[in-house]
């Protein structure tokens, strides 16, 4: 985040009624651009833990049997940090990527997909949400925002009392 601004003061809210509907509309984009016969997926890979859920919904609507998942860290609760992988697919599996789709929620500075696209260059690479500075880094998005907008996932979020604007 840039200026004074707590990540909240220019935040984007998605609730989980938004993350399915925008995942289902990423995997209408994705449908019959597989490499495969009928134009078919042959797995799908979350990047976790913001990828499994829009991961599960490509799965389930492009009927996509075989799921995995990569497990990278960048992040150590707000800061960004250097990427690095702490669990990855069989190799058996995953090869140079080819025919598979990795998905993730958002690319912010797309160091994570940098590093994972390393691994699996032939992957197909899509996100629900993308920020310019990772957008190079993805081949199927749905939604861009600003690079200073933090995005609230349902996942991250508590429903709670909130004082009316005005007060009581």
């Amino acid at each position: 985040m840039s200026d004074d601004r707590l990540p909240h003061e220019k935040g984007f809210h998605v609730s989980w009624d938004q993350i399915h509907r925008d995942s289902r509309a990423l995997a209408w984009r994705l449908d019959k651009r597989g490499p495969l016969e009928g134009g078919d997926w042959k797995a799908v890979v979350a990047i976790t833990r913001g990828g499994m859920a829009p991961a599960m919904i490509l799965a389930r609507e492009l009927d996509i049997r075989t799921v995995d998942t990569i497990s990278v860290k960048s992040y150590d609760n707000q800061a960004q940090t250097s990427a690095q992988v702490l669990k990855k697919p069989d190799d058996a599996l995953m090869g140079d990527g080819s025919g598979v789709l990795v998905i993730d929620d958002l690319v912010d500075s797309g160091k994570t997909l940098e590093l994972v696209r390393e691994l699996y260059p032939n992957a197909h690479f899509a996100t629900v949400y993308a920020k310019p500075k990772g957008r190079p880094m993805v081949d199927t998005f749905i939604t861009e925002v600003s690079q200073d907008t933090w995005i609230f996932f349902p996942w991250d979020m508590a429903l709670q009392y909130v004082e009316p604007y005005r007060g009581t």
